[in-house]
């Protein structure tokens, strides 16, 4: 059955269901599909409800309302930002008062009865995406990272006062909520952005990075060496080196004929550029196999269930990105799951790397974590251990 959560606050139980409203702590078994995920339906197994967000990749309800139901939804969109006005001229806030009670319950029932109606045309004329599955669990975990307020301390940039780039950059976070507020369908390819208003946790500069400390006592970093190479190795069914990738490459790519900061710049030079005439990589990064066995008539299906339409000069970096970034993802909600029940948490994703909010008393999990984190569906990848007592002081683990 279709429901529409009323709130999306866990003290706030309330859902509409076939053209009535309920004010419940639990829902019962029968309600089967809705929009999007919220935090009250924490806990509820993933296959038990299924989300329309997710088969519309995202869109919003104006995006995705049918022509048949847009004056309706028009007319209620007016009256309910009508009464968010009138909420903050009262300064009355919805943080801290159920929204169920502050509006005419009518109203709440045309309302929620037109989501209703978006939400069955989305089901019934998108097709569920291949990996839908992951997408759930994904969103889970980005919800509970977003629902844990960051620990910032922007006294760290005090010195910096002067600086035009550091005062910009204060005045942002400042103004901008405090939490990592994850967009998953922000770029073609499934890497993350951040949602505007909230910490620009994938775009600071590294050199603020100190104004991040760990809720416990440390953050720990699980970071892929060179995450993307190694996916493009194992696409192209290639072993991975057990050592840092680079130097691998100096050696089997160069013949030892170049330094490792040169060989990282000639070998992302050739991934990036589809015209590279370095021809020296192709030996074990087989692009014109990949590109073959992933890529088909403008579209690329990866491993991972995505399909992108690309033309052929991007064919592969899309490829070989959204992999790479796939992989990460899914190893993050591993680690995720494995800190159930631990005071230590997910604090935060960084592109291809996976930050711990770690308690001291938890530290004995670090090799478990690890050995998680380097296990993925591509292969075992070798990865780089930091920690530090906040963000910017990260050290490798020997």
């Amino acid at each position: 059955m279709l429901f529409q959560l009323i709130d999306n606050k866990i003290d706030c139980m309330g859902y509409c269901a076939a053209g009535k409203l309920f004010f419940e702590e639990e829902l019962p078994e029968n309600l089967s599909k809705t929009w999007k995920y919220s935090s009250a339906l924490e806990g509820i197994n993933s296959s038990r409800i299924d989300f329309a967000s997710l088969y519309c990749a995202g869109q919003s309800f104006e995006e995705v309302c049918p022509p048949h139901l847009q004056d309706r939804l028009d007319i209620h969109t007016t009256k309910l930002k009508a009464f968010l006005r009138s909420f903050m001229e009262a300064k009355v806030s919805l943080d801290e008062n159920c929204f169920f009670n502050l509006v005419p319950h009518k109203f709440l029932l045309s309302y929620y009865d037109i989501r209703n109606d978006i939400t069955k045309y989305v089901f019934d004329n998108y097709q569920r995406p291949e990996n839908y599955m992951f997408l759930v669990r994904l969103t889970k975990v980005l919800e509970e990272i977003k629902r844990q307020p960051l620990n910032l301390d922007l006294s760290a940039l005090r010195n910096q006062a002067h600086n035009l780039a550091a005062k910009n950059f204060i005045q942002k976070v400042s103004q901008s909520k405090q939490i990592c507020d994850y967009n998953i369908f922000g770029t073609k390819t499934g890497r993350l952005t951040t949602k505007k208003g909230t910490f620009p946790i994938l775009t600071m500069d590294k050199k603020y990075r100190s104004v991040l400390k760990p809720t416990n006592d440390w953050f720990v970093e699980f970071d892929f060496n060179a995450a993307e190479l190694r996916t493009i190795l194992s696409l192209s069914n290639q072993k991975q080196p057990r050592e840092d990738i680079h130097a691998w490459n100096v050696k089997n790519i160069y013949n030892d004929r170049v330094t490792r900061d040169e060989a990282k710049k000639k070998i992302f030079a050739w991934l990036y550029n589809p015209n590279s005439t370095d021809n020296a990589p192709d030996k074990y990064y087989d692009k014109a196999f990949i590109e073959g066995m992933y890529y088909s008539n403008g579209v690329i299906s990866t491993p991972f269930g995505r399909k992108i339409e690309a033309d052929s000069h991007h064919a592969i970096n899309y490829l070989v990105q959204s992999t790479s970034s796939d992989n990460t993802l899914k190893q993050m909600y591993r680690l995720h799951s494995l800190l159930q029940n631990c005071k230590s948490f997910v604090a935060f994703t960084m592109h291809d790397s996976v930050i711990i909010d770690l308690s001291h008393e938890e530290k004995d999990l670090i090799p478990l974590l690890a050995l998680t984190f380097s296990e993925t569906a591509l292969g075992n990848f070798e990865i780089n251990i930091s920690a530090g007592v906040d963000y910017g002081s990260m050290r490798e683990l020997g």
